[in-house]
């Protein structure tokens, strides 16, 4: 059986599963296999944005179904939790489009707002737009991104252009990859201040309780 077969077999179920759990990467190399043929775009597409939409649904009900037990407490004790909550209180409706755009709280978003007091119903509604935004951008991004690089792959090597397919497969996963760790050191350089504030307010304190 030809790599072609197996991506055009098992590529969507591979695009679902990658939407839900690890994000962007799978989205985007599904748009470039969208653009080879290999599978359709409308139905990465579908796969991404049905993947996403019941990743955070399952995240959402589990936060409200089990959110008094001790494994959602200590999600909850993590400061992306509160700042989750505390971003949903002052903009509940942007906030639950928007979260799964947001390095960081993606995943704890949906079981955050679950432990909140927002209807199921609405987050429903607001998940299955957010959902269809995200899987429709960045599958579009992944076509529109593998067209301008086959096109100049082929100029160089138009004999060898499955090598050059998996090639930009492992270059978007190398990009995604930079921009994750570009912005987690980010986010822990902006979260570094905060912290040396709180050290020395407690040790402030203890100082005058002595």
């Amino acid at each position: 059986m030809s790599i072609e077969t197996l991506i055009a077999q098992y590529g969507l179920a591979a695009i679902f599963v990658g939407a839900g759990l690890e994000g962007e990467t799978s989205v985007v190399t599904g748009g470039l296999l969208a653009h080879e043929g290999l599978l359709s775009l409308g139905g990465t597409a579908l796969a991404a944005v049905v993947g996403s939409f019941a990743a955070d649904q399952i995240f959402f009900f589990a936060g409200r179904r089990y959110r008094d037990t001790a494994r959602v407490r200590r999600i909850a004790a993590k400061p992306a939790f509160a700042k989750a909550l505390d971003t949903l209180d002052r903009h509940p409706t942007v906030f639950i489009l928007s979260f799964r755009f947001l390095y960081g709280l993606r995943t704890i978003s949906p079981i955050a707002i679950g432990t909140s007091h927002v209807p199921a119903r609405t987050f429903v509604v607001l998940n299955a737009i957010s959902a269809a935004v995200w899987g429709v951008l960045f599958t579009g991004i992944g076509y529109l991104f593998g067209h301008s690089l086959i096109e100049a792959i082929d100029a160089v090597m138009p004999r060898h252009k499955l090598l050059a397919i998996v090639a930009i497969i492992a270059l978007v996963a190398l990009v995604m990859t930079t921009i994750r760790y570009w912005r987690r050191r980010r986010s822990n350089a902006a979260r570094q201040p905060e912290a040396e504030r709180i050290r020395s307010a407690a040790s402030t304190d203890a100082s005058e309780r002595t």
